[in-house]
């Protein structure tokens, strides 16, 4: 039976709630940011970026990507609704997803939810789980429709083993995930839709993902994704992981206008794993004179829009993480050339994705 293949316009906006983050992951991108608590507590940026600071935590691209602000936390308040409505109105925005940082360490998430909710958009959200048990009911109580947890590890020892020097430590892997676990728990219980997201630098890590299956069983929707950093090694790894499992494909949803993508595929055992990884994908104008814009060098593509508070209180509005350059005030950005080309490549691509593959609509209408 051929695989089904559906596709969706990206209506995404990634919006980076807060900087905090308990934990010391050496591969994370922090949204394209500097770790805010690593930098002087100046208006200005500091050049070049603070690296290495107290906090044991990185941000792969900052030293490199021309980062012009510090993030600060987004409040509830006018300019917050403002923001989104501007972002909604003009690029035709249906979903924010917030990120970190962590969210679950902002304390106020649940108005934030509120707000987006009553601007008539749908809430997702990106967690490690780190606060998730006490913060997570009260986000469903607001409109939190799901929430992808990412996994680091599946045992203590894989968890100390991917972060910072200093904070490597066994038993303080162990509580972050006895928080990951209660956090799962505490999304099932509020009927939250949960999946569980897990990088995968390479086939060496296959017990991870026998762990991660065994471990959550049918509790979650189990996604494997593609280490950035580690390019096609990740790809190849996953694959080879899946052919070892005796997973078949099943599915493939493309989003258009971005260069996320994720196949669905079927074990002997009829559950489902989903493989989420990155087309090469970029926009015409703005990353074709890119220093970055090569199969070597751009790890992310063109991955959608993403919305920053930074240290003065604007909001900004980024395309990019490896080029940070190219963010600009939301009121600046929303009548921008940037913004007209996000549109229009996300409607020729979505026709041109159901011209040219075999498009079959989803049974349940589009996603």
């Amino acid at each position: 039976m051929p695989m089904a293949i559906h596709v969706r316009r990206d209506r995404t906006l990634r919006v980076k709630v807060t900087d905090a983050c308990g934990l010391t992951c050496d591969f994370c991108h922090n949204e394209g940011t500097p770790v805010a608590v690593d930098q002087p507590k100046q208006r200005r940026i500091p050049l070049p970026i603070a690296e290495g600071g107290r906090s044991g935590r990185v941000s792969i691209y900052a030293a490199t990507n021309g980062a012009k602000f510090i993030p600060a936390m987004m409040l509830p308040d006018e300019a917050f609704t403002s923001a989104l409505v501007s972002m909604r109105d003009r690029l035709d925005i249906g979903e924010v997803h917030l990120t970190g940082g962590e969210p679950t360490l902002h304390p106020r998430l649940p108005e934030l939810i509120t707000i987006a909710r009553t601007l008539g958009l749908t809430v997702a959200m990106t967690s490690n789980g780190q606060n998730g048990a006490r913060l997570i009911p009260h986000c469903a109580d607001a409109g939190l429709s799901r929430v992808n947890f990412s996994i680091f590890g599946t045992t203590a020892a894989e968890l100390a083993s991917v972060q910072g020097a200093r904070y490597a430590s066994i038993r303080s892997a162990q509580r972050k995930l006895d928080d990951l676990a209660d956090s799962i728990d505490a999304a099932i219980k509020a009927g939250v839709p949960a999946s569980a997201n897990l990088v995968v630098p390479g086939y060496s890590h296959k017990p991870r993902v026998i762990n991660l299956l065994e471990h959550y069983s049918m509790r979650l929707s189990i996604r494997l994704l593609n280490s950035l950093d580690e390019g096609v090694a990740s790809i190849k790894g996953i694959h080879g992981i899946l052919r070892d499992l005796g997973a078949v494909p099943v599915e493939r949803l493309l989003i258009a206008g971005t260069s996320s993508a994720r196949t669905v595929y079927r074990l002997p055992s009829g559950r489902l794993v989903h493989f989420k990884q990155i087309r090469p994908v970029r926009l015409p104008r703005t990353c074709s004179s890119c220093r970055f814009s090569n199969d070597r060098e751009c790890q992310e593509g063109y991955y959608g829009l993403r919305l920053y508070r930074d240290r003065k209180g604007r909001y900004q509005v980024g395309v990019c993480i490896q080029r940070m350059d190219l963010c600009q005030p939301v009121e600046q950005f929303v009548t921008s050339e940037i913004a007209g080309e996000v549109l229009r490549f996300r409607e020729t691509e979505y026709a041109a994705l159901r011209e040219n593959l075999d498009y079959r609509p989803p049974d349940r209408g589009e996603r």
